[in-house]
């Protein structure tokens, strides 16, 4: 019988099936940070017991740690009190932790992938939404809550109900400009924040495996913002490369053995879905979020909807979110003054993007009376920035190159932008406080991001690429 990406790698992990319920799911791999483990480990601690299978556990501090001076004490309390509880914690019951000062620090869906510990086939979990990014390499990878974080510990097992199926299809080329950011941003737009909502989604075509692993890992990291339960994406070769010679990668006899298992993991020709979308590449904009939630997405050439353009029962939420935002039904964002940029968070702080920032800045100048800050995903990403020079393009453009770390993807720690303020960011949400009370945010790509930083408004990122050929990689 045809199967599913999904089903194939669903049926391998199911332990036992409750008959009219959820089913008893084996998990491979399970990433902690500081924030959603705490409590989990005290549920442990307080029946007695011990993480069941610690070998399986990665943790890492990312969300709530500073992103200057991380030798230094972290001064918010809180936050140190989430990282010195993981320190304790990860001690007592043998898990692996890559904490502040370790060369393997860093947001915890970009160590995982560099590192190769995110393989295909597997089940992932971890106590943070956004960990559909690890689907982008042929894995069932999804967010979980903190007493599922203590039952996966406990059990290496989880109770789940397997979701319906999706496939999103992305055929034809892409314009030049258009990166993975632009397309998740436009399928958001297309569906809405909640069209996905009880799906699993598998992206396919020839335009999404075209895509870098890095431009993979966007599209399911934003899965979750659509509703989804997870995002994945059938391996290939462009896979298989990017994990040959990882540090936590099989290798000799192991790595042949993996390959040619991975090899089968793909939708079978007449596998069945519940829905399926096709999307032609060739439409894909350069996309931004005008509203407080990522569905609510346009061109950068576009103009925010008229009200009579939204269905009614949506539209007293359209009118508070642009009250927020500051902007008015039909307004152009294009040309719109910004105060801030961010370049970081698990969604756009790889090499690639870095690299592709760098490309677009070279030789130029921020404006004045924009701030920008530049957040590599970990201190191997940070460390290969500095190896090939971009520190000092960034520098030269009057970028702040920081510390690992999430920062101000979210208002959890130091890196908070000012009430009233405008700031793109290349991160994943832009709720109301997402960034910092009374923040605004406009949600964009690495290039459209810099392009702004660069001009002080919002730009249309075709002004500045022309043909370059290093920013479309």
């Amino acid at each position: 019988m045809a199967q599913t990406l999904f089903e194939k790698i669903w049926n391998r992990h199911v332990v036992k099936t409750i008959d009219g319920g959820p089913s008893v799911l084996y998990i491979d791999r399970h990433f902690i940070h500081e924030v959603t483990s705490p409590q989990a480990f005290t549920g442990l601690n307080k029946r007695g017991i011990k993480v069941f299978r610690p070998a399986q556990i990665v943790a890492t501090a990312d969300h709530n740690v500073p992103t200057l001076n991380q030798h230094l004490p972290i001064k918010e309390e809180l936050s140190r009190l989430q990282v010195d509880a993981l320190i304790k914690n990860c001690a007592e019951h043998g898990v692996e932790l890559y904490g502040l000062g370790h060369p393997y620090q860093g947001i915890v869906h970009v160590i995982g992938p560099e590192l190769g510990v995110t393989q295909p086939g597997m089940t992932i979990v971890c106590g943070d939404s956004h960990t559909s990014t690890h689907g982008a390499f042929g894995a069932i990878a999804f967010g979980i809550g903190t007493s599922e974080v203590e039952m996966v510990m406990a059990t290496q097992c989880l109770l789940q109900s397997k979701p319906k199926l999706m496939r999103i299809n992305i055929e034809g080329q892409l314009k030049p400009g258009v990166v993975s950011k632009d397309i998740v941003l436009h399928i958001i737009a297309q569906i809405s924040a909640s069209g996905a909502t009880g799906f699993a989604v598998e992206y396919a075509g020839s335009a999404i495996r075209a895509l870098s692993m890095e431009a993979r890992m966007t599209i399911c990291n934003m899965s979750i913002e659509m509703g989804a339960r997870c995002g994945l994406i059938a391996p290939d070769e462009t896979t298989f490369s990017y994990l040959k010679g990882k540090e936590f990668a099989p290798a000799g006899e192991a790595w042949d053995k993996a390959l040619t298992d991975w090899k089968t993991l793909f939708s079978d020709k007449d596998a069945a879905f519940d829905e399926e979308i096709f999307i032609k590449a060739a439409d894909i904009e350069p996309m931004i979020t005008y509203g407080t939630n990522p569905g609510m997405g346009i061109s950068v050439n576009g103009a925010v909807p008229a009200l009579n353009e939204i269905p009614v029962s949506e539209q007293k939420g359209f009118e508070k979110s642009l009250a927020y935002m500051g902007l008015e039904a039909g307004e152009h964002i294009k040309g719109k003054k910004v105060d801030y940029v961010f370049i970081g968070s698990c969604t756009n702080s790889r090499i690639e993007d870095l690299r592709q920032v760098a490309a677009i800045v070279k030789g130029k100048q921020k404006a004045a009376d924009v701030e920008v800050w530049i957040v590599p995903g970990s201190k191997q990403v940070e460390a290969q920035a500095r190896a090939e020079g971009l520190d000092k393009i960034f520098e030269t453009a009057g970028f702040q190159l920081r510390q690992p770390g999430c920062s101000a993807c979210l208002g959890m720690n130091e890196d908070k932008i000012p009430a009233g303020k405008y700031c793109i960011s290349t991160s994943n949400r832009n709720f109301e406080g997402r960034q910092g009370q009374g923040a605004r945010t406009f949600l964009a790509s690495p290039l459209t991001a810099a392009a702004a930083a660069i001009t002080g408004v919002v730009t249309d990122v075709h002004d500045w690429i022309h043909s370059n050929e290093e920013v479309n990689a």
